[in-house]
């Protein structure tokens, strides 16, 4: 009997033909960036096709006049894969070779770019028209892209399952994307890390959540299905406060922007509120109440400079994007709010003007309620240590800090074989959920620091496991007279080795 192939698989083996095809030349794609942007347009009008009767049907339920979110002659169901009106493929309308080419360049691209000018700002067609001003189509070979659109085609987005399974597949590809380098390695945060932050901020219905450095959309998509799965039963209500009132972002580079927005549709989130924009071009000190959030998730990119213009808008003198993300998200953030913030552990610890003026402001408006400490490789391809610091805006910090800091279990070396689980974080997780007051439990892994110890000008948060003892090393001239005997060693082998 003949293996029956499920979904997820059959959805599987048409995302690696895609990539297949998109190797080929014609495609005008070189790397795993390019496979990655070139599948994701054609994935989202292919999306948008298929939830169309669902759009329309809930339309008529409320009794609402629908309207197609794009105009009929730039719908999938025209231009990519036109049908009879029996269902089946109709050859005679069935544009390929140097006519799909100039469909796509001429009238596709250019009609989906109006959206942006022609549709409501708070509109699907709106966002449609965002996504493709940023995009291009590389491909020059008709014959190709028309083979691309036959993978494209049968993968189905008409049930939560199947949605759930063509999500997880998609976050397979961005994390293999982030695994292919640098530049998408900045796009990826490991998904075990988001959901352990997520679940220790908890956030609640009603709430509004933020990432203001978007990426590949990872931290929206986690707070929502979070939120989705815990207000299943809230009703039509409750649905509607999560698609069009909880969630925003930005994001500045156009490949993170549409699989941002194609990561979230698939996810479950229909119409995510990322705005294409430098979050740092934002004046801080024209934040209103009405611009604040309750909850903040990020991992803002570290290590970047950036130009005098974007530093007026911050009081911080700096170039470090990071610093200048921080001071952002504590702006950005509601009193009350709450913030779980990845960045880089030399922030605890540097000596510059603006870091310390950095960990001053933080420990003067909010209560620093946790410094996690993660290990190298937690991110791939970073060499660099990172810290999260979760804290809550509104009181200044004067309880004692809690420190966490991870370390992998003896013989596991993180990484990509070994990418961090959220297993490994769960000691973390049940001690950070308890609450700010609860008492702290004996463990190797956990200890506080008392802000009144700081030293007032420096105001160095540095990790400093006080269950760890000191390395005790010998003197030094014990070992300068070890050196001294390895140097006579090695010169007694090579003569053996010269005769």
């Amino acid at each position: 009997m003949a293996k029956v192939e499920s979904f997820a698989q059959s959805a599987a083996r048409a995302f690696k033909a895609i990539d297949d095809e998109l190797r080929k030349p014609g495609s005008g794609c070189g790397s795993a960036l390019q496979y990655m942007e070139q599948s994701s347009w054609l994935l989202f009008l292919r999306y948008l096709d298929a939830a169309e009767a669902g759009r329309q049907a809930e339309a008529e339920l409320c009794g609402e006049r629908y309207e197609p979110v794009l105009p009929e002659a730039l719908a999938w169901h025209r231009w990519a894969y036109p049908q009879t009106a029996e269902g089946r493929l109709d050859v005679g309308r069935l544009l390929t070779g140097p006519e799909l080419i100039d469909f796509v360049q001429r009238e596709l691209f250019p009609g989906l770019r109006r959206l942006r000018d022609e549709a409501a700002v708070d509109s699907l067609a709106y966002r449609v028209g965002a996504i493709f001003s940023e995009l291009t189509c590389t491909f020059t070979d008709g014959y190709l892209l028309r083979e691309v659109i036959e993978k494209v085609q049968p993968l189905i987005f008409s049930t939560e399952t199947e949605q759930h399974e063509l999500s997880v597949l998609y976050e397979e590809r961005l994390q293999a994307m982030g695994n292919a380098g640098r530049d998408g390695g900045q796009y990826y945060t490991p998904r075990a890390l988001i959901r352990v932050m997520v679940r220790v901020l908890a956030p609640k219905l009603g709430e509004t959540i933020y990432d203001g450095a978007c990426g590949s959309g990872g931290f929206l998509c986690e707070a929502f299905t979070y939120l989705r799965e815990r207000t299943r039963e809230a009703g039509a209500h409750a649905y509607d406060i999560l698609q069009h009132r909880t969630f925003s972002g930005c994001e500045v580079k156009a490949l993170p922007y549409i699989t941002a927005q194609m990561n979230c549709i698939l996810h479950g989130l229909t119409a995510p509120n990322i705005e294409k924009v430098d979050t740092l071009s934002k004046r801080i000190a024209d934040f209103t109440d009405r611009d604040r959030v309750d909850i903040i998730l990020a991992n803002p990119p570290f290590g970047a400079a950036t130009s005098t213009n974007v530093q007026a808008n911050f009081t911080l003198r700096t170039t470090e994007t990071a610093l200048l993300f921080l001071e952002h998200f504590v702006a950005k953030l509601r009193r009350g709010g709450r913030a779980a913030i990845i960045i880089k552990n030399t922030f605890l610890s540097n000596t510059d003007a603006a870091s310390i003026a950095m960990r001053r402001r933080l420990l003067e408006h909010c209560r620093l309620d946790w410094v996690l400490d993660l290990p190298q490789k937690v991110f791939v391809n970073a060499g660099v240590r990172t810290i999260v610091l979760f804290f809550t805006k509104g009181e200044p910090t004067t309880q004692p800090i809690r420190y966490y800091q991870f370390t992998p279990p003896e013989g596991v070396a993180l990484g990509k074989k070994r990418p961090l689980r959220e297993s490994d974080l769960a000691e973390f997780e049940r001690l950070a959920s308890a609450g700010p007051n609860a008492p702290l439990p004996d463990s190797p892994n956990a200890w506080t620091l008392d802000p009144a110890t700081l030293d007032p000008q420096t105001l160095d948060l540095s990790v400093r496991n006080p269950h760890l003892q000191a390395e005790t090393l010998p003197p030094a001239a014990d070992c300068l007279a070890r050196l001294r005997a390895l140097h006579a060693e090695l010169d007694s082998l090579l003569k053996d080795l010269a005769q």
